[in-house]
């Protein structure tokens, strides 16, 4: 396998970790030397068929209802990472309370998203335990600060969430420990910055956030021109984070105490996302994770200004250059301090609004053990059912 690059890359080893690998005969037999297109749920031969020498064969695909699995006996790996399962069927339950009866049942071995309010009952079974870890995402809002006027809003001539100052006043608005004690049930890490811990970049000091104060973000808002707050609208998901419906409710509420009215628009992911990629909205819910570890796909994707996912209208000059720098130098600590002045900017900046880090918790049966990790993908090579 060859890859051609034009210049240098500083993480090339941690993209093609990303990159799946495909028999080249096979793709060009089938007719699938293209990627899926997932925006236009396209449906090709290489989504229904097995493809590749892992540890499992695909026996059946129904998407949104069921997917089979079967061991695949002539594995190479079978002799050094000897699993012992024989079939992997995923069943997705929507309902929180059915998926959560059906572990507690024995119907199921594991789930990956268990409602948070459910993991005390959960771990109170002596037939049922949990894993959990920091995830590798960040949840935030992202503010429209580009447009002449929002697009809902008692504001006009004007775009209040231009003003830093009013940005301020969002974020120091938001109770986070509330939100982490009553919404989250202590499942969350309150966060600083649009990216976690273990992403090469992430600094502790980065996590420390504005204070929370009301007074204080009255007071801000007044000096941006707002003594009596104004009106938005917020989107977000209702299915796509942990919790992220009672998140933006909690969140409608604290910004209300300081006076600046939020018409909140829950819709499913099917809908929030498409919304975000046409740039229609003032106000919304992101959550971003780094399948790379390393900062500059955050940069690249979030605060360029062409970023794919900047839809907050953020352009600076400084942090396009950066950027771009830090995609092609090969000193490390070159490339370090780059990172560092880019991170500093866009957090003085405050382009987006921090809420926190997920957490991941996978409840299974006692039976049945397998490791979890950081990127919430399970590898069912390393489970195991103990015998």
């Amino acid at each position: 396998m060859r890859f051609h690059t034009k210049g240098p890359n500083p993480i090339l080893s941690d993209q093609v970790t990303n990159i799946g690998v495909m028999s080249k005969a096979w793709a060009e037999k089938n007719n699938v030397q293209k990627p899926q297109n997932y925006k236009d749920k396209e449906d090709t031969f290489a989504v229904r068929n097995t493809n590749g020498t892992g540890p499992f064969r695909l026996v059946r695909r129904e998407p949104d209802a069921r997917t089979e699995l079967a061991r695949n006996a002539d594995w190479w790996g079978h002799k050094d990472d000897p699993h012992n399962i024989d079939r992997i069927v995923f069943t997705p339950i929507k309902n929180d309370g059915t998926r959560v009866a059906a572990l507690l049942s024995g119907e199921i071995d594991i789930v990956t998203d268990p409602p948070v309010q459910d993991i005390a009952r959960i771990n109170a079974s002596r037939a049922l335990h949990s894993k959990q870890i920091n995830q590798i995402r960040a949840i935030f809002l992202g503010m429209d600060m580009a447009r002449p006027e929002l697009r809902v809003s008692d504001v006009k001539g004007k775009n209040p969430f231009a003003d830093k100052r009013v940005r301020q006043a969002v974020y120091q608005a938001i109770d986070i420990e509330a939100i982490k004690t009553r919404v989250m049930r202590g499942e969350a890490i309150p966060a600083g910055s649009t990216t976690s811990p273990g992403v090469h970049g992430y600094l502790p000091s980065h996590d420390k956030r504005l204070s929370f104060s009301q007074d204080g973000a009255r007071k801000l808002l007044a000096e941006a021109g707002y003594p009596n707050g104004f009106s938005t609208k917020l989107d977000c998901p209702n299915d796509r984070y942990v919790k992220d419906e009672d998140i933006c409710q909690a969140i409608t509420a604290m910004l209300a105490r300081i006076n600046i009215k939020v018409q909140l628009d829950l819709q499913s992911k099917s809908l929030h996302f498409p919304k975000l990629q046409k740039k229609e909205s003032d106000f919304f819910m992101l959550g971003w994770g780094v399948p790379t570890l390393d900062s500059h796909y955050v940069f690249s994707f979030l605060y360029a200004s062409k970023g794919a996912w900047n839809f907050t209208g953020y352009s600076n000059p400084k942090v396009d250059e950066l950027t771009d720098a830090m995609s092609r130098e090969v000193q490390a600590d070159k490339r370090d301090r780059m990172i560092l002045d880019t991170w500093q900017q866009v957090l003085d900046d405050i382009v987006y609004i921090p809420l926190h880090h997920q957490i991941i918790t996978w409840s299974m049966a006692s039976k049945f053990d397998t490791p979890i990790n950081a990127i919430d993908t399970p590898q069912w090579r390393w489970a195991r059912f103990k015998k």
